[in-house]
């Protein structure tokens, strides 16, 4: 009788382990195949039946959970997002009709318990086995809902985007991008999400403008060049120039940003100066001497010219760098090619001019913040299984080695200098102190309108926040657009700092 019980015993766990290696197998190995069949109804049904797993934030507020509806005789779970336009580019959708996006889309496999964890493919085995219904595995993010409704109310009703990171391990505590949509009308009523207008043309409410929207950078990229010039060795902070207004490139005037304007006029001034009152001419003359080939090259250690990394579908991702006349990103072959003098305060002609994402100009300020070296973005801080048990978490690591620790120090010192006299004291926290750069873009060579920019982070000695914020069709500069909103954000994660 021993020895039958004992062979029935070897025989259930033999079939136990076989159906364990062929659920690895569907869900691993051939899981691109079935995805990439959209006709495959079995499938999209079978989604419907698992339960799958919440999205959180770093609180705890529940993003995305399920709601449970009887249909044919079966059970099925349909997406519901409780805070509806607040999270929904970076949390995205999951649907019947218009399948998934954002970490909903990317992260499927851990929500659905389909991910090759041992204890997820058991626990979904056993089951699938017994007949219960197949829970999925919940993700926390590191956003902070405080922050996050900042964001969205400060941009409310204009086109931007606004990213925060701890620059100290790459988290995401923020990331806004306006006009939003409801999560929870794209399957009932997607005609009303895709008439929404914004305050820009084309105004496209899908859209993450935070990692996939390409802005003109202006004066906000006079960071990455300072980085180049300083690491060069050919300048220091105190180095000296002449400003008059103006310089010549390619036999032509590039005057200085018309603030209400006027063309300001500085004369002699020091590096510091220049970066204090963002003064183009002298940042032409830096581009002219050191080449175009340097500040490309130190755009790189920051992160252009790959998509900025991050758990986000990569078709939600762009990288930034210079783009030709047909939007294509252009890594030119010769310096003839750039338009170097331009290119060093963040603009360029068709041909060839800088085009970034928020996330990216974000993880340029973090850079500066954390003596040099960029930190990998991430968003899940973990994944936890049905019980709690957790499963997945996210180390943080380095990502790029942008310059080197005095470089950073002395644009640390730079970009505290434009916050407290220079072209962005409205980011000016009472008893804080903040380190920032301003931008303004123009379009297609015309002073108006304007994208514009800042860039900072905070506390300056101590740096928990590094933020970044862009707007469309401004008529303003980023000092009094831009720098205000940033200022908001940082308040309110530096209030929450002891939260989670």
């Amino acid at each position: 009788m021993n020895r039958q019980i004992a062979r029935l015993a070897l025989v259930g766990l033999a079939l136990l382990a076989a159906l364990i290696v062929g659920t690895t197998y569907w869900q691993t190995w051939a899981t691109a195949g079935l995805a990439d069949r959209q006709d495959n109804e079995i499938a999209r049904v079978a989604q419907f039946s698992i339960k799958r797993g919440l999205i959180r934030a770093a609180d705890g507020t529940i993003l995305a959970t399920n709601r449970r509806k009887r249909v044919g005789g079966q059970t099925l779970y349909f997406r519901r997002y409780p805070t509806g336009g607040l999270f929904a580019h970076i949390v995205g959708y999951s649907t019947q009709s218009r399948s998934r996006s954002g970490l909903e889309s990317s992260e499927n496999d851990f929500l659905t318990g389909s991910n090759t964890n041992l204890k997820s493919i058991v626990d979904k085995t056993i089951a699938q086995l017994s007949g219960a219904t197949i829970k999925g595995n919940d993700l926390w993010l590191t956003l902070r809902p405080a922050a996050q409704r900042v964001a969205m109310a400060q941009l409310a009703g204009k086109c931007g985007a606004a990213v925060a990171l701890d620059p100290r391990t790459g988290a995401v505590l923020a990331m806004a991008s306006q006009p939003t949509f409801d999560p929870n009308l794209v399957e009932s009523n997607f005609a009303s999400i895709s008439h929404i207008q914004g305050a820009c043309r084309g105004s496209a409410p899908l859209l993450n403008r935070a990692t996939d929207g390409l802005f003109v950078p202006g004066s906000s990229f006079k960071v990455v060049t300072t980085a180049a010039a300083l690491d060069s060795g050919r300048y220091v902070i105190g180095s000296r120039f002449v400003d008059r207004g103006y310089c010549i490139e390619y036999g032509q005037k590039v005057k200085n940003f018309a603030d209400q304007g006027r063309v300001e006029v500085f004369g002699s001034v020091d590096f510091l100066q220049a970066f204090e009152h963002s003064i183009n001419a002298v940042f032409c003359q830096i581009g002219q001497a050191i080449g175009p080939t340097s500040i490309l090259n130190a755009s790189k250690r920051f992160g252009f010219y790959k998509d900025p990394p991050l758990e986000t579908p990569s078709s939600e991702r762009s990288p930034s760098g210079l783009y030709d006349q047909h939007s294509r990103l252009f890594d030119p072959g010769r310096p003839d090619q750039v338009d170097v003098g331009r290119l060093a305060f963040g603009q360029g002609p068709a041909t060839a001019h800088p085009l970034v994402t928020p996330l990216q100009m974000a993880m340029v300020a973090a850079g500066v913040a954390n003596s040099g070296v960029v930190m990998r973005p991430y968003v899940v801080g973990r994944v936890t299984a049905p019980g709690g048990s957790v499963i997945a978490r996210t180390k943080p690591h380095k990502y790029k080695r942008a310059m080197n620790t005095t470089t950073a120090h002395d644009i640390n010192q730079m970009m505290q200098a434009v916050v407290t006299g220079g072209t962005g004291t409205a980011a000016q926290i009472p008893g804080i102190r903040v380190a920032g750069k301003t931008g303004s873009g123009e379009q297609s060579g015309q002073p108006n309108p304007n994208t514009t920019w800042f860039i900072a982070f905070a506390p300056a000695d101590s740096p928990r926040v590094a933020v970044a914020v862009v707007l469309q069709n401004q008529t303003g500069a980023g000092g009094t657009t831009a720098a205000p909103i940033a200022k908001a954000i940082m308040e309110a994660l530096l209030a929450g700092r002891s939260n989670p």
